[in-house]
């Protein structure tokens, strides 16, 4: 089966230069753990709502906060994000994603068209999704 019959899309993107502060209400917004950074649908890099939690403080929006917490949601989407993420197209085979997944330390799988444009993302619950629907349509 190839990758594009399990992959989420269209996906949540980012521009690189797009603030902390635009990606943390787009994590919030769409309760997603991934957001592909692009420009001109072109594939830069990946951040997960890990990377973003790693950058802020944890006082941020409580009593404890102080300027500095806030000035970090100043910071840009290029200077958190995983660049040159691995990726796949389309036409691949989940097996394919599969590999991907246990030989390299990643939570998603950017998926491009055949322009080289960002077509969508496949996680590892995808892959277990597909993989649960299709052996329960197998006899028993």
């Amino acid at each position: 089966m190839a990758i594009r019959a399990i992959m989420s899309s269209p996906v949540e993107t980012v521009d690189m230069d797009d603030r902390l502060s635009v990606v943390k209400s787009v994590f919030e917004r769409t309760h997603f753990h991934h957001l592909l950074v692009v420009e001109e649908k072109k594939l830069l890099g990946v951040i997960s709502d890990r990377d973003l939690l790693k950058t802020i403080s944890p006082t941020l929006g409580t009593a404890a906060e102080v300027l500095r917490d806030t000035a970090i949601l100043n910071k840009r989407a290029h200077q958190i994000m995983t660049r040159s993420p691995i990726f796949l197209h389309e036409g691949d085979m989940i097996s394919q994603a599969i590999d991907v997944f246990l030989n390299n330390n990643v939570s998603c799988i950017p998926v491009l068209d055949g322009d080289e444009n960002v077509a969508g993302i496949v996680s590892w619950r995808d892959i277990l999704r597909a993989i649960s629907v299709s052996s329960n349509s197998l006899p028993p």
